[in-house]
């Protein structure tokens, strides 16, 4: 047992790792990152392939109109998430200018005063700390406006793109809507309005099932800016996509399990 353990350490494969661990841990860490965010050319390829299997099993039909949309929407996500939240270059400049105008006043209300006893210096003191304050208080509202208006902006343009997939949701939602599957349970009694229901158990289920992938996969898209914009408005916003996709997933899967179970 002994000389088995030896042998084992003693491999040049133990050997080279060991002269060569602390690329090893290197590797280790990068990989330990990738999993703690989404990387968006993976959804990408996912959706994809979804597009191509659903292109493969129902050409033509709407659900793989909306998965090429929602292709073309993902190849621009990461770039506007990114182009949010990237700094407004000009906003900032603006408050670094405002901070340095108004050190410059102060310091110059600092030195205009004579502090000096007397009725007359002790008026003029008064009344550069009057100016003072009042400078600081305008400084004050100036940089508050200014860096609120930075991230109302990144909030804005981050909800008007959340938005987007939030009416994917639905639409999706929409064309699962007449996919009944009580129609293979019973006798079906169709009227002159009924949907045309054409597709065997089979069909329907994996019709189903890329309705729920499509559902998932935008959630996480809707998750992207949330990654790249930890704001709490864009946060919630987010929670709200992911409840409703897994809202309108669990109906679906309903309909998966009455079908499995027919």
């Amino acid at each position: 047992m002994t000389i088995l353990s030896w042998n084992v350490l003693s491999s040049p494969s133990i050997k080279y790792f060991r002269r060569n661990r602390r690329c090893g841990l290197e590797f280790l860490a990068k990989a330990a990152v990738s999993y703690q965010t989404l990387d968006v050319e993976a959804i990408l390829e996912t959706l994809r392939r979804l597009e191509r299997r659903i292109s493969e099993r129902f050409p033509g039909s709407g659900l793989l109109s909306i998965c090429h949309e929602l292709v073309s929407l993902t190849e621009d996500v990461q770039q506007r998430a990114k182009a949010i939240a990237a700094p407004n270059i000009a906003l900032r400049a603006a408050v670094y200018i405002i901070i340095v105008a108004g050190v410059v006043g102060l310091l110059i209300i600092a030195f205009a005063v004579k502090f000096q006893i007397g009725s007359a210096e002790l008026l003029s003191v008064l009344q550069a700390v009057e100016a003072a304050a009042n400078i600081v208080v305008l400084l004050g509202a100036a940089l508050f406006f200014l860096i609120s208006l930075e991230t109302r902006l990144k909030r804005n343009r981050s909800l008007r793109d959340l938005h987007v997939f939030r009416s994917i949701a639905h639409v999706i939602d929409m064309h699962q809507l007449t996919k009944d599957p009580s129609s293979f349970l019973a006798a079906e009694c169709a009227t002159a309005s009924s949907p045309q229901r054409t597709m065997t158990p089979f069909e329907l289920t994996r019709y189903l099932d890329y309705c729920t992938e499509m559902l998932s996969l935008t959630s996480k898209l809707a998750a992207v800016y949330a990654q790249n914009l930890p704001d709490p408005v864009v946060i919630d916003a987010v929670n709200e996509i992911e409840s409703l996709t897994t809202n309108l997933s669990q109906k679906i899967w309903q309909k998966i399990t009455i079908l499995d179970e027919s």
